[in-house]
């Protein structure tokens, strides 16, 4: 497996992801906004940018990212 393009630690379980927050004023390079759910796995990645939400204290904080599997927001492992 490889490691997702970006992993961002979160303190909350909700997160919004529009694959442009970082852009300034990059709305248009984004993807729609989407709110995503961190289960009990601790992570959740974005169908859309991959992005990877860890929640921090989570039991994916601190591991390495490349080795879990990818978790997108409603899938059931």
């Amino acid at each position: 497996m490889i490691a997702p393009p970006e992993t961002l630690r979160v303190s909350h379980r909700r997160n919004a992801c529009d694959g442009a927050t970082d852009i300034p004023g990059g709305a248009a390079l984004g993807h729609p906004r989407v709110f995503l759910e961190i289960d009990e796995h601790g992570y959740v990645d974005c169908g859309y940018c991959d992005r990877r939400f860890v929640l921090i204290g989570g039991p994916a904080d601190g591991v390495d990212q490349s080795t879990l599997p990818d978790h997108p927001a409603g899938a059931s492992l």
